[in-house]
C-alpha cells in the first residue's frame, strides 16, 4: 500500500512565502512524474506545476516565475515553493505522483489528502 502525506499549508500574506511538501511511503518501486494541483470552489482541479523523473519542470502560466517545484528522490518527496503569493492562489493544493508499486509494472496515479493555502492580509 502507498500513502501520500502533505504538509506545509496555512495562511500566508501577499508577498510572503510558503513551502508545501508531499512525502510518499509504502511499497514503492519507483516514482515517475510528480505534480501539484489546485482546487478552488466551483472550479475543476487544475495542474499548477509538474516535474518529471529527470527533473524537467513545467508551470501553469499564472504561477510561472513565482512557484518552484522540486523533488528529492531519496525521500520520495515533492515540494512546492510558493513565493509572492496572490489572493488568486488561495485553494486546496493536492500532490499527485505516478507510482510503480513493488511487484507491478505499470504506474498508477496516487493523490495526497490536500492542504489548504489561504492568501490574505
Amino acid at each position: 500500500q502507498v500513502q501520500l502525506v502533505e504538509s506545509g499549508g496555512g495562511l500566508v500574506q501577499p508577498g510572503g512565502s510558503l513551502r508545501l511538501s508531499c512525502a510518499a511511503s509504502g511499497s514503492i518501486a519507483s516514482i515517475l512524474d510528480m505534480g501539484w494541483y489546485r482546487q478552488t470552489p466551483g472550479k475543476q482541479r487544475e495542474l499548477v506545476a509538474s516535474i518529471t523523473s529527470l527533473g524537467f519542470t513545467s508551470y501553469e502560466a499564472s504561477v510561472k516565475g513565482r512557484f518552484a517545484i522540486s523533488r528529492d528522490n531519496a525521500k520520495n518527496t515533492v515540494y512546492l515553493q510558493i513565493n509572492t503569493p496572490q489572493p488568486g492562489d488561495t485553494g486546496v493544493y493536492y500532490c499527485k505522483m505516478g507510482i510503480i508499486v513493488i511487484g507491478t509494472f505499470r504506474p498508477a496515479d496516487r493523490w495526497g489528502q490536500g492542504t489548504q493555502v489561504t492568501v490574505s492580509s
